[in-house]
């Protein structure tokens, strides 16, 4: 007998059984995903063509335990007719090395890297997905673009990623407590009540945690710290329509909606042109990626009005941005950065850095 492994086969039939079943609990079972030994008969005929009956799928099981593989299962205690008492064994799973958790912060790790090579961390993250089974492939795709993750004082923050995952896979709305930090350097709930939102989307920014979703009350996506929630209940009621969300109309762009929302503030992105040097062109691609436009200075001039030089070492930047976010930007870089446009934005920073020079006199 041949057994089917990818693209060729390798010989042993039965005397291959015992791998044969300890694939199948690596890659279909875990603590939630238990199988019987009916299952496991089924599985083996299914994946590798192998007729066994459950005795000896039971021999072979209790032989991988004894071996010392890490394998749970139940065991219940049956009278015969003739009053003897036998063992029944069911719900047989791998307990895997690693959790959903601490996989899912692993393949954050190799993701936060500015060092390792696109292509070398998509192989260390299939790597780390292998780890596991069929089911953790499936809530991998709910956490994207992570770049550092720092510890919190939130307990709750990985039992919310698995509950915010869970709402997401089920298409469910959610509840939580939002918080803000006191001077007691405590969290504190903003308000009583909590939030409703429809999730679609976990990522982390800026080395922190965020939720990508809509809050009930309006048709707008809002970014929130999920290091900063408590108390996370799935809610009965569906999440809202994407196509009812403004930017989820044909699904989340992500790279575009963490470089329209640096900072994560959730107020709508608008086109914003900046005066700078080259040498902040390494600034640029750090927060936006590549999405961003250099514009001449005779275009800047004649279409804003602003006496704009036409050479020499300054550039002209366009971007589309969060304002709010852009007003923090634009002050962190405010000796190599100067926003052009929108006036409203370019009057905020001004009066900023008056209140800012009036302070520092005193």
């Amino acid at each position: 007998m041949y057994i089917e492994r990818g693209n060729g086969y390798i010989s042993g039939g039965k005397k291959l059984l015992n791998i044969c079943i300890l694939e199948i609990l690596m890659k279909y079972t875990d603590a939630d995903h238990r199988m019987d030994q009916k299952d496991i008969v089924r599985k083996l005929k299914e994946d590798y063509g192998m007729e066994v009956d459950r005795k000896s799928v039971k021999a072979n099981l209790m032989s991988l335990v004894d071996f010392g593989f890490d394998i749970e299962y139940q065991e219940t205690e049956r009278k015969r007719s003739s009053g003897e008492t036998e063992m029944l064994t069911s719900g047989w799973y791998y307990n895997h090395a690693f959790d959903k958790t601490e996989l899912r912060m692993l393949i954050d790790s190799v993701l936060f890297s500015r060092t390792i090579p696109a292509s070398q961390s998509q192989t260390l993250i299939d790597k780390i997905t292998s780890l596991s089974n069929i089911y953790f492939k499936n809530t991998v795709k709910h956490v994207c673009n992570l770049p550092e993750l720092e510890h919190t004082d939130n307990k709750q923050t990985m039992l919310n990623v698995e509950v915010i995952d869970e709402a997401i896979g089920n298409n469910k709305k959610i509840a939580f407590l939002y918080h803000k930090y006191g001077t007691d350097k405590k969290l504190h709930p903003r308000k009583p009540e909590k939030y409703i939102a429809s999730p679609y989307q976990m990522v982390a920014n800026n080395g922190k945690y965020y939720l990508v979703c809509n809050h009930d009350k309006y048709d707008t996506l809002a970014n929130y710290r999920i290091d900063r929630m408590t108390e996370v209940e799935i809610l009965k009621e569906p999440a809202k329509d994407k196509k009812l969300v403004k930017g989820m109309e044909y699904g989340l762009n992500l790279p575009k909606h963490l470089a329209e929302h640096i900072y994560m503030f959730s107020d709508d992105p608008e086109m914003i042109i900046l005066k700078t040097g080259p040498d902040a062109m390494g600034d640029f691609v750090d927060w936006f990626g590549k999405s961003f436009d250099l514009l001449s200075g005779e275009f800047v001039r004649k279409n804003y009005g602003y006496p704009a030089d036409c050479g020499g070492d300054t550039v002209y930047v366009k971007v589309n941005c969060s304002p709010m976010a852009m007003f923090h930007w634009a002050m962190q870089y405010g000796t190599t950065v100067e926003v052009i446009y929108p006036e409203k934005l370019r009057a905020d920073i001004r009066e900023a850095v008056r209140r800012m020079l009036a302070a520092y006199e005193q």
